[in-house]
């Protein structure tokens, strides 16, 4: 599948995935493209907002036919492989560098219509020192240059292209060879435990005291306790 064709590409631009969904409900083609070089009203799961710098983050949606159920499994992935060694994906698709996270990704869609829009941000080139106070504390950027995310964009859209394309397990597999969970301590509004890894469709393991092994399909989960 070709990705990124067609790109509509915005200055400024309230949601790429607002964008992106009114085009897929008008017959946009699947692997069409939403980028923005400044976003206003972004968002990530569990309703928060995500800031952007003008030009210093790629700031995408994508569209996607019949798109696969793990699709943001797949997605952090592609952005942990492009990021590169030190990425770490915290379940079920933050993408994390030194424990700070530098991609959120968010996947909307009609399933009974068989389109789904996959939006990504990664903090390319992000001065973290400029974000809101409210989140400098878990926030973290790659460091580059803005001349860096354009290029980032394009081998991201290669990574994406293949991932989709690969057998389900190894897609687990590159997920599970990341987890930043594995073996930690988490809490979730439903107790604590520890995270045991993630089942074949992508669930989250977790052990509880009682040596039960459960299963979260969705939700917030966080390290040690949860934040008061």
């Amino acid at each position: 599948m070709k990705l990124g064709t067609p790109r509509l590409h915005l200055r400024t631009v309230g949601s790429t995935n607002d964008r992106a969904r009114d085009l897929a409900a008008a017959g946009a083609p699947s692997g069409a493209l939403v980028t923005a070089s400044a976003q206003t009203s972004g968002r990530g799961r569990q309703g928060r907002v995500w800031t952007t710098q003008v030009g210093a983050a790629v700031t995408m949606s994508i569209i996607l036919r019949d798109p696969p159920p793990v699709l943001p499994l797949i997605a952090a992935v592609a952005v942990a492989e492009t990021i590169g060694d030190g990425a770490r994906i915290k379940w079920p698709n933050d993408v994390l560098v030194d424990g700070r996270k530098v991609s959120g990704i968010l996947a909307e869609g009609r399933p009974h219509e068989g389109w789904a829009v996959l939006g990504i941000g990664v903090n390319v080139a992000v001065d973290v020192a400029l974000l809101p106070p409210e989140v400098q504390d878990r926030a973290g950027s790659l460091g580059r240059a803005r001349s860096e995310v354009e290029p980032f964009l394009s081998s991201l859209l290669a990574a994406l292209s293949s991932w989709l394309a690969a057998p389900l397990e190894e897609t687990l597999a590159a997920w599970r060879a990341r987890d930043a969970l594995l073996g930690q301590t988490i809490a979730w509004s439903g107790g604590t435990g520890t995270a045991a890894g993630i089942d074949a469709t992508g669930e989250l393991l977790v052990t509880l005291a009682s040596g039960e092994t459960i299963t979260l399909n969705a939700g917030e989960v966080h390290l040690g306790r949860l934040p008061s």
